[in-house]
């Protein structure tokens, strides 16, 4: 674990440090952590910044968080709001992927710093309690995390005043916890004669799970030299402990912070039973035989001169980052979602330093995504023969993974190879989706790595991940984006113009959810003073949807001119006759310019806004109608309403208005509001603007919206006297 920040850290980073540690402790809490927005306000990632509690490999699968992500820390700075987590249930329901790949029982709160009366500065605190805790926050943490709220924000406050701001550091700072009392001499004496009385062995661990104490009985018993041990991760100097179940053991205890006791087997046949007592500082462990029958005692192992050392994680912490992996990829829908994710887990989880997904298309490699190199050094090997002689295109065609440990290794396979990446290790990895190979994925390591067996298999299945997630993603790419060019094709390009008539519109997809929608919107010049508009949208997020929404407004531009009515039924008797098994709303808008009347009717379609010239916007209550597509019989109903110089017509689909849990109602009000508030030669297309603007940030988007804004042109002042 790190010191309190120092050495290399500016003053406010110190002294976030040491409010983080001291709000930690004051709250009751076993872990804090604070994240960090990322400098560059397009990009919407928070960084784990400081953390004390917990160990680094803990915190690296957690060292990026999108704001995105169903991650409580993203959910609390992105809403502005109090997570909590009251214990394993809660989380498992709330958070599917954390209670998947942290199964352990504790108690959590996320929360966004903020001031009163002062901008968000975008960053988050989470702490965490033993899995003991209680399902509610107690007043006295209620207050004690406030406070810690208040102080940190106070401080990324007066920081970025001071043309300071704090920045989140490349790796995460991983603070020590508040020491306990050091005892005296004597004190420390009587401790260690009171452990060697005791029967069995005793052993302690750092947040990290290195060997930092343990005692003559207790190596015997693990068969190994107090030499060999200490300093050591048990699972490393003692390869039958490299085991995902003791792994876990040691995560559930270091996580929850509460007791637990195993059994597991010894290379010699015996039984060890291992109690793990842990604290804010690290864990206790007393090692006693797990059967009462006397055994002989076991020869020490010897440690094979060809364990990995080093930063080479172990079979059970390199099965962590698969796991997480598994879990994260679920939720990747585009390519470039699976290159995010992969990176924001690889590189920190496996100890690269820079990674590099490349795909086959037309001949080439084509470099999807990367992390860690720099983007001209990608730019120049995009597009690179596969006939080349590479790694990367000699496991196209083998799919045999290649591991170089050193340069030389790299140059003796490669000869012709320059380096220019600056690393020294790297793994070319086949990715094979469907029995063939669709491209590789490069890790490289700034340090010669040695890649155990176990190691190379786990890198391997991570591959295969990653392969399945890609082809499935850029499968949907491609549907996606022929469902995009086929809905925006269908949409007008450019609006009419018509003398007297002024009109804005947006189109704008959802930003959430994998689907293309159908809404649509038309302009329709009659002549010189009749315009006609429609907007509308059909059921279905889909191509179908799509390419409904083309007949949808074909058959509406075919009846243009028609009175309202007469225009919805006939385009619902069409509809009715293709049997699309697809459901539409329409309104459909008759304006005379001259005669200074709009008709409008609708099927079922949320009702348009209407500002009066010089007066306040009022929703229009029309007969509803039935949808278009269900009944060949169905009629409609227009309603005339006056259309003076001045006046403002809104008609919009349901994604501008409707929030789960929102009264619809009180939506459109909003928008009328707003419509209402807007100067009187406002121009239109920034009103359009500010509304699709409001619509986002009101709440997250599920649905396309559409809008249509119409406004006659209101004489000048002068043309009025």
């Amino acid at each position: 674990m790190d010191n309190v920040p120092g050495r290399g850290q500016n003053a406010g980073q110190r002294e976030l440090g040491e409010a983080l540690v001291e709000s930690c402790g004051a709250a009751g809490a076993s872990i804090g952590m604070l994240y960090l927005p990322d400098p560059d306000p397009t990009r919407r990632v928070l960084h784990l910044t400081l953390a004390t509690g917990l160990s680094r490999e803990f915190a690296a699968p957690w060292s990026r968080v999108g704001l995105d992500d169903p991650i409580p820390v993203a959910d609390a700075v992105r809403d502005g709001r109090l997570v909590w987590l009251g214990g394993q249930e809660d989380t498992a329901r709330r958070y599917p992927r954390l209670g998947l790949v942290l199964p352990y029982d504790f108690a959590l709160a996320a929360a966004p710093l903020t001031a009163e009366s002062a901008d968000p500065t975008g960053a988050g605190l989470v702490f965490l309690w033993p899995g003991a805790h209680q399902p509610r926050l107690s007043e006295r943490e209620s207050q004690a995390l406030e406070a810690a709220r208040d102080r940190l924000t106070g401080i990324l406050l007066r920081s970025a005043g001071e043309g300071r701001p704090a920045r989140p550091a490349a790796y995460p700072v991983m603070l020590k916890p508040l020491p306990p009392p050091t005892p005296g001499p004597a004190e420390a004496a009587a401790a260690m004669a009171f452990i060697r009385r005791l029967p069995g062995g005793n052993c302690a661990l750092d947040l990290n799970g290195t060997i930092t104490f343990l005692t003559r009985e207790a190596a015997d018993l693990l068969g190994a030299p107090v030499s060999g041990l200490l300093g050591n991760l048990p699972w490393e100097a003692l390869p039958w402990m490299d085991t995902p179940v003791i792994e876990d053991h040691y995560r559930a205890v270091a996580i929850s912070r509460l007791p637990r006791t195993f059994t597991t087997p010894h290379p010699t046949g015996r039984q060890l039973r291992f109690a793990l007592y842990p604290d804010d500082t690290g864990i206790s462990v007393r090692i006693t035989p797990g059967s009462d029958e006397p055994e002989a005692p076991a020869a020490p192992a010897v440690l094979r001169p060809d364990t990995p050392r080093g930063p080479a994680p172990s079979r059970a912490t390199a099965l962590y980052p698969l796991m997480l992996l598994a879990a994260t990829l679920t939720e990747a829908a585009h390519a470039q979602d699976v290159v995010e994710k992969a990176a924001d887990q690889l590189v920190p989880s496996l100890g690269a330093q820079a990674m590099a997904l490349l795909v086959e298309e037309d001949g080439r490699l084509r470099i999807v995504g990367h992390r860690g190199y720099p983007a001209a050094l990608m730019a120049r090997y995009d597009g690179t023969p596969v006939r080349a002689a590479t790694a990367t295109t000699h496991i196209l065609g083998t799919t045999t993974p290649l591991f170089f440990g050193d340069a030389g290794e790299l140059l003796a396979a490669q000869p012709n190879v320059v380096i220019e990446d600056g690393m020294a290790a790297w793994a070319f990895l086949p990715l094979i989706a469907s029995n063939r190979p669709v491209g590789c994925l490069v890790l490289a390591y700034s340090h010669p790595h040695t890649f155990a067996p176990g190691e190379r298999a786990v890198l391997t299945s991570i591959a295969g991940l990653i392969a399945q997630a890609l082809d499935r993603a850029r499968l949907y790419d491609a549907t996606h984006q022929l469902a995009h060019s086929l809905q925006t094709g269908l949409l007008p390009r450019v609006l009419p113009r018509i003398p007297g008539f002024e009109v804005a519109a947006r189109y704008l997809p959802a930003a959430r959810g994998l689907d293309i929608g159908g809404d649509f919107y038309d302009l329709i010049r009659i002549d010189d003073t009749t315009v006609a508009a429609a907007i509308g949208d059909v059921q279905g997020h889909n191509v179908s949807a799509a390419a409904l929404m083309g007949q949808v407004r074909t058959a509406v531009h075919a009846s243009a001119g028609a009175p309202p009515a007469e225009v919805l039924a006939r385009t619902n008797r069409l509809l009715t006759d293709l049997e699309p098994g697809l459901f539409t709303s329409c309104l459909y808008v008759h304006i005379d310019l001259a005669a200074r009347r709009a008709q409008l009717a609708s099927a079922g379609h949320p009702p348009p806004l209407l500002r009066h010239a010089r007066g306040t916007a009022e929703m229009l209550r029309l007969p509803p109608g039935l949808l278009l597509g269900i009944d060949p019989e169905a009629s409609y109903t227009a309603v005339d309403v006056p259309f003076a110089p001045g006046t403002l017509l809104a008609l919009y689909t349901d994604g501008l208005v409707e929030v789960p849990g929102r009264d619809i109602e009180e939506a459109i009000g909003e928008v009328g509001a707003r419509i209402t508030a807007a100067p009187e030669r406002h121009p239109l297309d920034d009103l359009a603007d500010e509304l699709i603007g409001h619509a986002g940030r009101d709440a997250p988007r599920t649905d396309d919206i559409a809008l249509l804004l119409l406004r006659s042109e209101d004489p000048e002042p002068s043309e009025m006297a």
